[in-house]
C-alpha cells in the first residue's frame, strides 16, 4: 500500500469500532517479534491533560539529549503526527510500509478465526515496530483509553506509570463510577515501575494505592505549587517536588489554569525517571518545559479579535475551561464555536459552559463516524441558551464568528479534538490572507 492508500484501509478498518482487551494486540505483537519488548515506557493514563503531560515531559527529555519516541492521539493536523521521534512524524513512506505488513499479519489473523484487529491495535503495534527500528532510548505512550485493557498495555519494561487527572469519561467501556473508572486506569502499573500522579480525587488516589501495593507513590501537591504567575502566553510558578527539589521560576508557554499542575507531574515524572537510570538535570527541566509545544490546549490562534482552541470535551474539562474563562476574560463578550462527538456528555459540557457566552455557534466535527450532529448540538444547547445558530460548515462558522464578534470580543472554539485542527488552519489561513491583503481580521 501507498500512504493514500494505507489511510483509506484505516478508514474501512474504522468500523471495527474500540474493542477494549489485550488478545488482539498481543497476538500481533508476537506475529512481529514483539518489538515492546525491547523498549523502555513511561506510560500515561487519565482522563484530562494526558497529552499536555505528555508533551511537558517529552520536552525535557529531548532537553536531556535522549532519543525520545512519543505515541499519543488523536491526531490534531495530521494523521502521522501520532507517531513521532524527536519532534518528527514517522514518514509517509514508513508508515505506508509498516502497515501494510501489519495488514498483512492481521488479515492472517482474521482468516484463522481470530477478531481482526482495530486501528488503534494496529497503530500501537506500528508504533512499537518504528520505535525500535528507530532506536529510541525511551517512549512515552499515551493511553487511548482506560488502562487495562488499552491495547498500549501489552507492555512490559514500564519505567513510570503516570496519571493525569482522572474523571468521568468512557463511562460505556469502563464503568459508571469513578473508582470503576480509576480502578481500569490504574491497570498500567507493572511491577518495578515508579508510580506518578497529578492531584486526585480522594477515591481515585485510594485506588491508585491499593494497586500499588507497597510502593510509594510519587504525587503532586497543589500546596507544593507557589508563586504562580497566569498568562495567556506564559506562564510562571516556583514547585518543591516530593523529593525536596526547590524549583524555582519554572516558565511553560501553554496557557490554562490547570498547566502548573501538568507541569509539575512531568517534573515528578522527571525525577522517577532518575531513580531508574535516566538522569535529568534542573537546567534541562527548565528548558523542556519552557520550550514545550502542545497544540488546541487554550491555544491563541490569532489575535483582535482573540481566538482560542481548546480541546475541552468532557465535565471535568468544561469545568476548568470555565475556570479559565472566568480568570482570563473577565468582563469580556464571548463567542462560542462549539463541535461534540455524540459519545460525550455533551450536555453536561454546555450546562458547565454557557452561561459566559454571548452567541453560541455549533458544527458537525467532520469525517467522522461518531460526530454529534450540528443541529442535535443546537438543540440541545438551545435548552441553556437564548442565541445559538448552527453552521453549515467550518469555513461558515469561522466567518460567522468574525462577522458576529467585535476586535474586543473572545471567540473560544472547543470540544472534540477531532475538528480543531481543520478549524486552526482555516482561522490560520485566513488571519494570513487578510494580513497580506491589509485587511483587519473581521474583513470589512
Amino acid at each position: 500500500m501507498n500512504y493514500r492508500e494505507t489511510l483509506d484501509y484505516l478508514e474501512e478498518m474504522s468500523q471495527l469500532g474500540s474493542v477494549p482487551g489485550l488478545e488482539s494486540t498481543a497476538e500481533l505483537s508476537r506475529r512481529l517479534g514483539n518489538p515492546q519488548d525491547s523498549l523502555f515506557f513511561v506510560h500515561i493514563a487519565g482522563t484530562n491533560g494526558k497529552g499536555s503531560v505528555l508533551a511537558y515531559t517529552y520536552g525535557i527529555l529531548r532537553a536531556a539529549g535522549y532519543r525520545v519516541g512519543c505515541y499519543c492521539s488523536p491526531a490534531v493536523y495530521a494523521y502521522r503526527e501520532k507517531i513521532q521521534v524527536n519532534g518528527k512524524e514517522i514518514l509517509a513512506r514508513e508508515f505506508a510500509e509498516l502497515m501494510s505488513l501489519i495488514r498483512e499479519e492481521a488479515d492472517a489473523m482474521a482468516s484463522q478465526g481470530r477478531a481482526h484487529p482495530t486501528v488503534f491495535e494496529m497503530e500501537t503495534v506500528a508504533c512499537f515496530q518504528y520505535f525500535k527500528e528507530q532506536h529510541c532510548d525511551i517512549v512515552l505512550l499515551e493511553c487511548g483509553m482506560g488502562g487495562d485493557l488499552d491495547a498500549t498495555n501489552v507492555i512490559r519494561n514500564t519505567l513510570v506509570a503516570a496519571f493525569a487527572s482522572v474523571s468521568m469519561d468512557h463511562m460505556a467501556f469502563l464503568g459508571n463510577t469513578l473508582g470503576e473508572i480509576a480502578a481500569h486506569k490504574a491497570g498500567i502499573i507493572k511491577s518495578g515501575a515508579e508510580i506518578v500522579s497529578g492531584i486526585q480525587d480522594p477515591e481515585v488516589l485510594e485506588i491508585l494505592r491499593e494497586k500499588a501495593g507497597g510502593v510509594v507513590l510519587r504525587l503532586v501537591d497543589k500546596e507544593r505549587i507557589s508563586h504562580v504567575k497566569y498568562g495567556l502566553e506564559r506562564q510562571r510558578f516556583d514547585y518543591i517536588s516530593q523529593d525536596g527539589g526547590h524549583y524555582r521560576h519554572l516558565e511553560i508557554p501553554l496557557a490554562g489554569m490547570v498547566q502548573p499542575e501538568n507541569a509539575a507531574l512531568a517534573v515528578e515524572i522527571a525525577e522517577a525517571l532518575g531513580k531508574k537510570g535516566f538522569s535529568v538535570t534542573e537546567r534541562q527541566i527548565r528548558a523542556g518545559l519552557s520550550q514545550t509545544r502542545w497544540a488546541y490546549r487554550f491555544e491563541i490562534a490569532a489575535k483582535r479579535p482573540c481566538f482560542i482552541l481548546d480541546g475541552a470535551h468532557n465535565e471535568d474539562a468544561a469545568k476548568r475551561l470555565a475556570e479559565a474563562v472566568r480568570f482570563y476574560f473577565t468582563n469580556k463578550k464571548i463567542l462560542y464555536i462549539m463541535g461534540m462527538l455524540k459519545d460525550k456528555e455533551y450536555e453536561k459540557v454546555i450546562a458547565q459552559t454557557y452561561a459566559y457566552a454571548e452567541q453560541i455557534i455549533t458544527v458537525t466535527p467532520p469525517g467522522q463516524a461518531r460526530a454529534l450532529s450540528g443541529h442535535d448540538l443546537a438543540l440541545a444547547a438551545s435548552a441553556y441558551h437564548p442565541r445559538v445558530t448552527e453552521a453549515a460548515s467550518l469555513e461558515e462558522a469561522v466567518e460567522m464568528a468574525y462577522l458576529l464578534a467585535g476586535k474586543d470580543w473572545v471567540i473560544l472554539a472547543f470540544g472534540s479534538l477531532s475538528y480543531l485542527g481543520a478549524l486552526g488552519r482555516i482561522v490560520k489561513d485566513r488571519s494570513e490572507k487578510h494580513g497580506r491583503s491589509g485587511k483587519n481580521k473581521r474583513g470589512r
